[in-house]
């Protein structure tokens, strides 16, 4: 099993260095130099977002609660084509007009053409602290995975997987990140696929656990996730590094069949863990494809699929940590240090990486945290604090400044509250009204008549 660990290692590190020669300043190492082609921006789109809970969280919600968790991959199927129709041509083109944008706070910033530091501000903040949470979710995984299959402590393993993660993003930066995101991208759809068709096959029928296929409050919930796609700053990062517009389309087709697929087989994951362990079940069910694999395959070709897992994990943790480390530098240290050279912000970005990675690392700790719940907590977080304030900086020239920290602010703390509160309503998922609230917020806020419009000229027509 550990050869299939040792060749997947060895190609992520044959990239990384690939990646470094093309690394040689902080545009290079913050968006790839605008140079992604249409498959890499897609597949690596698919990857930074799915993460860890696409191989663990899906088909251990699927194995315990039953086939009604599959509305979850109909709503970030849904979500994930509104995004790339409505918000990757705009945003591409615009993010390069507006002084060449590298980050989403910029992006938001010079849209809304802010006079104070403020939006920039807040905005990195929010990414900082949901990433903490959503980095954590990825560690978690690869931690459980080494734990499971290799017999590592479970906080060894989980600073191991960091560890590895460092390594690549430090060096090579958003082309590493990119370019493994997409091999991983192939190589989780092809693990996925592998232990689903093998546990329907090879397993006798048992009883699979059921859940209403509608069932109000949960679907409603399930379908909400679709929303969060409008506000990733990792999932937003591809369509501002794309190459063109133009390739938007194409990039579009790959990702949704990438991402159908994936989610498909990952629901048939958590069925087939079913008929498999039966009754006697998992003692923790966001195993079931670890289980499932190691079970049904030879340890040398269950070694190869298992990194999938891996692939999974590291190819959202190092988007992440690459934003949330840029978003730092770009937009709230490089201003106040306008003589900071490139060389220094492109060491102050990797030292920040490290830095972000061990807060991440410190929440991820415990061993009984749940992959799924956490990437839901920083998905709706991220999802209400961005999306609203991203659809009305692309599409409402009326939007200010101030409506949009409000939104950015109101979003997070609906999520926040929502989050922690329990029963009736509650059992919402806390993106679906965070969002509702941000879009709210934002639209009265900046309903006075402003002079502001997408192009940066003054509104002359009164509209």
């Amino acid at each position: 099993m550990a050869l299939g660990f040792l060749l997947y290692f060895a190609v992520v590190g044959a990239i990384a260095v690939l990646a470094l020669r093309r690394t040689r300043t902080t545009a290079d190492y913050v968006i790839g130099g605008r140079t992604l082609s249409a498959p890499v921006a897609a597949l690596s789109a698919g990857a930074s977002d799915m993460s860890g809970w696409l191989l663990l969280g899906l088909p251990g919600a699927v194995f315990a609660a039953g086939v009604g968790e599959a509305w979850i991959v109909v709503g970030l199927a849904c979500g994930a084509w509104g995004s790339w129709r409505l918000v990757a041509a705009p945003l591409r083109t615009e993010s390069e007009r507006l002084g060449g944008a590298v980050t989403l706070p910029q992006f938001i910033s010079r849209s809304v053409h802010a006079k104070t530091p403020l939006p920039a501000v807040v905005a990195t903040a929010l990414v900082l602290f949901f990433f903490a949470i959503y980095t954590a979710a990825g560690l978690v995984a690869s931690a459980k995975l080494f734990e499971s299959t290799l017999g590592l402590d479970y906080t060894f393993a989980l600073w191991l997987g960091l560890g590895v993660v460092l390594a690549y993003t430090m060096l090579g930066g958003f082309l590493a990140v990119c370019w493994t995101d997409a091999f991983q991208a192939v190589l989780m759809l092809a693990a996925l696929i592998t232990v689903a068709a093998l546990g329907f096959g090879q397993t006798p029928a048992a009883t699979i656990p059921s859940a209403p296929v509608f069932g109000g409050l949960a679907t409603a919930s399930a379908l909400a996730w679709g929303l969060g796609y409008f506000g990733q700053p990792h999932f937003l990062a591809r369509f501002m590094a794309i190459d063109s517009a133009g390739s938007v389309p194409l990039a579009r087709r790959v990702n949704l069949a990438w991402m159908v697929l994936a989610g498909a087989a990952a629901v048939g994951v958590g069925l087939a863990g079913s008929r498999h362990f039966g009754a006697a079940g998992l003692a923790d069910a966001e195993t079931v494809f670890i289980a499932l694999a190691g079970e049904l395959l030879a340890p040398w070709l269950a070694g190869v699929v298992l990194a999938g897992v891996l692939a999974a994990v590291m190819s959202t943790v190092d988007s992440q940590l690459l934003v949330a480390s840029t978003a730092l530098v770009e937009d709230v240290v490089r201003p106040r240090l306008p003589g900071l050279g490139d060389k220094r912000a492109l060491l102050l970005s990797r030292l920040v990486v490290a830095a972000i990675a061990l807060a991440a690392g410190i929440l991820a700790m415990a061993p009984d945290s749940g992959v799924l719940e956490l990437v839901a907590y920083a998905w709706a977080g991220l999802g209400a604090s961005f999306g609203p304030a991203v659809l009305a900086c692309l599409f409402w020239r009326r939007v200010s400044e101030t409506g949009v920290v409000a939104g950015m602010v109101t979003g997070a703390a609906v999520t926040v509250v929502w989050r922690n509160v329990d029963g009736g309503l509650f059992d919402l998922y806390e993106l679906l009204p965070a969002f509702a609230a941000a879009v709210c917020v934002i639209l009265l806020l900046s309903a006075r008549r402003s002079n502001h419009r997408l192009g940066g000229e003054p509104d002359t027509q009164g509209t």
